[in-house]
């Protein structure tokens, strides 16, 4: 089975909020995008975000230029049907972010949560830090929360890769400046905890 058939899967067959990385609140996203002080009008992409709440979030704060990818129509779907007539001031991105062609306005903000410690080929990385690149410019912002190094070693039925701070920042390379990070213990639906990394940076170059 390849990726896009697993997540269609999961998204398909299990409830939105009985996966374990689902949170009723991205309330400590929302935090991160409003301490780096992006105004309104940021064009901001949420990469992996189909059946997250932080598109919600931001349009209840007023952001109206809004991005939402995923590899799964199905996740997408969740979303569009929560936020009813909201979800049309919202462009709606079906794609594998390994492969997909960065429009030619560049974004603002950059936001994954839950995504890049899927990838665990040095090839897929590669491809997704290409692809992040050319989707940002000098001063745009990347926030990504990726499982701790103390996290869990699967998800999902998949492997991940975790990460400590600095080997998150040596993946990213210097292209990106650290600005801030944080760690979190996410409760999953059925209670157990999951240790997070969130880091947020700075294109410099």
């Amino acid at each position: 089975m390849d990726r896009k058939q697993h997540w269609e899967q999961v998204y398909s067959s299990k409830a939105a909020d009985s996966v374990s990385w689902f949170q009723e609140y991205a309330d400590r996203s929302l935090a991160i995008i409003r301490h780096l002080r992006r105004d309104r009008t940021s064009r901001i992409i949420d990469v992996g975000g189909g059946a997250s709440t932080l598109v919600d979030g931001l349009l209840d704060a007023g952001y109206n230029d809004l991005s939402v990818l995923d590899l799964s129509g199905a996740a997408l779907a969740v979303t569009r049907k929560r936020l009813g007539d909201r979800a049309q001031g919202v462009d709606w991105i079906e794609a594998d972010i390994t492969c997909f062609e960065p429009p030619a306005q560049r974004f603002d903000l950059w936001h994954d949560r839950a995504v890049f410690h899927f990838l665990t080929t040095a090839d897929n990385r590669a491809s997704y830090k290409d692809i992040m690149r050319r989707s940002l410019h000098r001063g745009s912002h990347v926030v990504i929360a990726t499982f701790a190094e103390d996290g869990p070693e699967s998800c999902s039925g998949l492997p991940v890769v975790r990460y400590s701070l600095e080997e998150l920042r040596a993946e990213l390379g210097p292209c990106y400046k650290l600005i801030g990070h944080e760690r979190e213990l996410h409760r999953t639906p059925w209670g157990s905890e999951q240790s997070f990394l969130y880091a947020w940076f700075r294109v410099v170059r």
